[in-house]
């Protein structure tokens, strides 16, 4: 279905390493379990960066452990957006961005295009802050700086030039486990009240009628359901080489969506853990209004009482902006080249977008100070959650088209649930807006 494997020094750029991981159909489930993983795995650390932080935090210290289901409610419809994407990716052989290209108007693509680009700026602006303010906090350098030096990070992707997939695969997972690793051991001298932890995870009424809660709560849906994901990874899946045939096609989605799933499921932990602390450590403690990742930075070795809590906190932001930056980047080349028929190095499209986003990161941090990072930080997740439209929709309608599809169209069911999210995200969206609007 996607020809011969490629050489595994191929560029790390999707359109270039299209199936250079070769599934054996013969091999036993968990081999070929661990050659599928990596897509799930590149698109879950979309969901632990920077802007999922500042969020989480906000929410954990305003509300406690109450809107830990908007975490658990928000990562099952990641699992489900996420998995309609790699369907269509293994089904079609294209990506989200070919597939709106060969379907909708030139106008509408360009309007997509757009969309999807301004979601990608905002993470990104969120990764510069990110990574300014774990250089700030680790190693003294002035918050301005910070936004500078993230422009190096471009030399990052250009050393990866000449690596295979699996490469940038390992790189990646090197960044998350740093990340578990360090809230682990964060969790556990906190020492969470579990009962407490175990309510938050049901559904409560406070995101409904307090409106800085519903803020956080669309927030925290930005920042866990991103727009650019599900293009990403309905290109990425394709990196593996598929048999052809249906069978082959529909065993290869079943692996998949087991990996988006696990991964996914690591993310879940991730931020669910991040809310916790906050909770745990600063809600728990009559620190009601800690907005700032700064704050929470200061305060938590004398709150848990353990030197080196903030020093992991830092590792773990620090892990967190880096890992981002080649989901973003690889995002970036799979809509320029899906929408437009643009294909430019990796190294220039990763230069243009960290040029776009340190405009408005510099300007923020120049004007506001360090009071400026968590409201830019929350702002950026909320912009995801405006833009999460723009792409749920063309994915719904294709998944559900048997022209396109064929039979490995999504089940009903599935779809209905895509639609209902979709119309919930919607709601939450106008609600948000009524609200700023009349505040």
């Amino acid at each position: 279905m996607f020809g011969l494997p490629t050489t595994a020094t191929a560029p790390f750029c999707p359109s270039e390493v299209r199936g250079s991981v070769v599934i054996p159909s013969q091999a036993p489930l968990w081999k070929r379990l661990l050659k599928v993983a990596g897509p799930g795995l590149l698109v879950s650390v979309g969901y632990m960066d920077p802007g999922n932080w500042a969020t989480d935090i906000e929410a954990g210290s305003r509300f406690g452990p109450a809107l830990l289901w908007v975490v658990l409610a928000s990562s099952l419809a990641a699992m489900l957006l996420q998995a309609l994407a790699l369907r269509l990716g293994l089904a079609t052989g294209l990506d989200l961005a070919q597939a709106c290209r060969q379907r909708y108007s030139r106008p509408v693509n360009l309007m997509l295009w757009l969309m999807a680009e301004l979601a990608i700026i905002a993470c990104d602006v969120a990764e510069v802050l990110g990574t300014a303010l774990a250089l700030h906090l680790l190693f003294g350098i002035s918050l301005q700086a910070g936004v500078a030096l993230t422009a190096l990070d471009t030399l990052f992707v250009l050393g990866l030039k000449g690596r295979g997939f699996r490469q940038v695969e390992a790189i990646v997972l090197g960044l998350v486990a740093t990340i578990g690793v360090c809230f682990l051991i964060q969790i556990l001298l906190v020492g969470p009240h579990w009962p407490s932890v175990m309510a938050g995870f049901v559904p409560g009424g406070l995101a409904f009628h307090d409106p800085k809660a519903l803020m956080l709560a669309v927030g925290i849906l930005g920042a866990t359901v991103m727009p650019h994901n599900l293009y990403l990874h309905s290109s990425i899946v394709q990196t593996r080489h598929v048999a052809s045939g249906e069978a082959a096609r529909r065993e290869a989605i079943r692996l998949s969506t087991y990996d988006t799933v696990i991964s996914l499921t690591l993310a879940l932990l991730v931020n669910a853990a991040i809310l916790v602390l906050a909770a745990s450590a600063f809600h728990a403690n009559g620190h009601k209004e800690v907005t700032e990742i700064q704050e929470a930075y200061h305060l938590l070795d004398p709150l848990v009482g353990t030197a080196g809590a903030s020093l992991l906190f830092g590792l773990a932001l620090l892990a967190s902006g880096q890992s981002s930056t080649f989901t973003g980047t690889i995002a970036g080349q799979v809509i320029m080249e899906g929408f437009l028929q643009l294909k430019i190095p990796c190294w220039q499209r990763r230069l243009a977008t960290r040029a776009l986003a340190l405009l408005p990161a510099w300007a923020g941090v120049a004007a506001l100070g360090e009071a400026g990072v968590g409201p830019m930080l929350v702002g950026s997740q909320v912009v995801l959650s405006l833009q999460l439209p723009f792409a749920i929709w063309p994915l719904l309608r294709m998944n559900g088209d048997t022209r396109l599809m064929g039979r490995l169209a999504a089940p009903a069911a599935v779809r209905a649930a895509g639609w209902l999210l979709l119309a919930l995200i919607c709601l939450a969206n106008a609600a948000l807006l009524r609200n700023l609007l009349a505040g």
